[in-house]
């Protein structure tokens, strides 16, 4: 579907698609989720989830990267990668980990370069799709959480320093779009969304994906649906 949906533009260049990702594992993944829900119905929801984010990743018609948390996970993202490329994230806090990949690929040649992770599974192919067209004019594009982080975040430039923002909190938007405009980006913020870290955003996620019939979506919706996953209204 998303390549189905680029390949009806021609808008410019396809950017990078680099999928930042957790190897699911007890005591490993969602462990917001797992203090509510318990550690298997945490565990079965990361991997829906990041299924969904596969699911984006394989579709995607430009460059693939799937970049796992920690180098002895590279094998594991192999195993799942298909045509995407691998490479491991560095130490650090996440804003380090995001620059040092940033660099990374821009040595390699990459202009554009669009980051997701692995917890918003209500992205649809209009999200990636508007991303992409408003990147052709803005020098670095946003989509937002309604919990005032980001779920996407795309830029033509190299990413100023990220290490200080205030990384999983309700500041985060709106100081990395102060850092970027700092650094004399041009900054598009292109509509709102939702990453999925608590039982209650559950609700929103499960009627988000009430009418959705991508395959990895519909196998979530069924995990929602499960006996003992419990949805806090």
């Amino acid at each position: 579907m998303l390549a189905e949906r680029f390949r009806s533009t021609d808008e410019g260049a396809t950017p990078c698609l680099v999928l930042l990702c957790k190897k699911p594992a007890h005591g490993h993944a969602k462990q917001r989720l797992a203090v509510t829900l318990g550690q298997d119905a945490a565990l079965s929801i990361a991997q829906a989830m990041l299924a969904c984010a596969l699911e984006d990743l394989h579709q995607w018609p430009g460059a693939r990267v799937i970049a796992p948390d920690h180098v002895q996970h590279l094998g594991w993202a192999q195993s799942i990668a298909g045509a995407a490329h691998c490479m491991a994230q560095p130490d650090g806090n996440l804003g380090e980990r995001l620059n040092a990949l940033d660099a990374q690929l821009r040595a390699w040649g990459h202009r554009q370069l669009l980051f997701i992770g692995s917890d918003c599974p209500a992205l649809r192919p209009d999200d990636y799709l508007h991303v992409a067209r408003r990147l052709q004019c803005a020098d670095t594009v946003l989509l937002g959480a309604r919990d005032g982080g980001v779920v996407l975040m795309a830029s033509n430039r190299s990413w100023p320093d990220l290490t200080h923002l205030p990384w999983s909190t309700h500041r985060l938007a709106s100081a990395l779009t102060h850092l970027c405009r700092q650094a004399g980006h041009e900054v598009a913020i292109v509509g709102e969304s939702f990453d999925v870290d608590h039982a209650q955003d559950l609700v929103p996620l499960a009627a988000a994906l009430r009418d959705d019939e991508r395959p990895a979506r519909r196998r979530l919706r069924a995990v929602l649906g499960a006996p003992g996953i419990r949805r806090d209204e």
